[in-house]
């Protein structure tokens, strides 16, 4: 027997709310059910608009363990600033040398982008402990849009990059670094790394759903450092012997490098910049679907 609450709510004899029958319940005939499935509310976190707030919220989530972490506030802008004025002490005069213009506007872009693709092997390195330790899998029964958790982290990972580019554009313009093509260009000059940097950490993060140990997340360092050293952010392209020369103009911190100083400096935008976004594309097409396959797998393992 029931009656009716003061709300038009029905509740038991014993003050309980009663449970409508339009709720489903979980029927329990001698087996077990799926691990993790938990009854969500039909519509409310599917929306667009609880994507958006939930992502902003796990965004910021993300983005205060960063803070609070020493190694990534090193690699995000400790190590970088000093790379950057490493590089312009011993090799700045000679490179500039060989350019004719400020060995900056090459090695800014180029600490850019290491600084961007270092800090991926960090947040894939987060991902593979908040696995190990459940927190994934006690997000994923939380009423939380299933797609925030990916699209948090590669939000945080986009903005990680843009602060550690404005920390190197900062870096730089004490060294002697300077924007010479108007507003525009000087904005957009902070964006481009992010573009090749989000799909790198899209590469990493997926790497990471499927490993069970660090040491492979932290292999990721070889590619960014081999894309370091055979670039055009130290000396041009036509300094690399001929044979190698297809396989440095043609990688994505080359482009990337080549967009950065023709909206700083002068010089080809167009074609470098389409060049990073077909990179970026590639890497997403490939990564995407065995990203979100990995994920949904670390978060509902047992």
């Amino acid at each position: 027997m029931s009656v009716t609450s003061r709300e038009q709510r029905p509740i038991t004899l014993d003050g309980l709310p009663k449970i409508p029958d339009a709720i489903p319940r979980v029927r329990q005939q001698g087996k077990k059910g799926p691990k993790h499935r938990a009854v969500r509310p039909i519509g409310a976190e599917s929306s667009l608009r609880h994507l958006v707030s939930h992502t902003w919220i796990l965004t910021g989530r993300i983005l205060r363990r960063w803070s609070r972490d020493p190694t990534s506030m090193a690699e995000t802008l400790i190590l970088p600033v000093a790379l950057l004025t490493t590089l312009n002490v011993v090799l700045g005069d000679a490179i500039s040398k060989v350019t004719g213009h400020s060995a900056l506007y090459g090695t800014v872009p180029l600490v850019a982008m290491v600084a961007a693709m270092s800090g991926a092997t960090v947040g894939g390195i987060s991902v593979m402990r908040e696995r190990d330790g459940g927190l994934l899998s006690r997000l994923w029964v939380l009423p939380v849009h299933r797609a925030s958790g990916l699209l948090s982290r590669l939000f945080a990972d986009g903005l990680r990059i843009m602060i550690t580019t404005g920390a190197m554009a900062g870096t730089g313009l004490v060294l002697g670094f300077r924007f010479h093509q108007g507003i525009a260009a000087t904005l957009a000059w902070f964006f481009v790394p992010a573009v090749f940097g989000v799909a790198f950490s899209a590469a990493v993060v997926t790497l990471a759903l499927y490993s069970a140990k660090t040491i492979v997340v932290e292999a990721s360092a070889v590619v960014w450092a081999l894309l370091m050293f055979f670039s055009t952010g130290f000396v041009p392209l036509d300094q690399y012997p001929r044979w190698l020369q297809p396989a440095v103009g043609h990688q994505p911190m080359s482009y990337t490098i080549e967009v950065m100083r023709g909206l700083s400096l002068g010089g080809p935008v167009r074609t470098p910049l389409l060049a990073v976004l077909l990179w970026s594309a590639g890497i997403a097409a490939v990564c995407v679907i065995p990203m979100v396959i990995g994920y949904r797998r670390a978060s509902t393992r047992g």
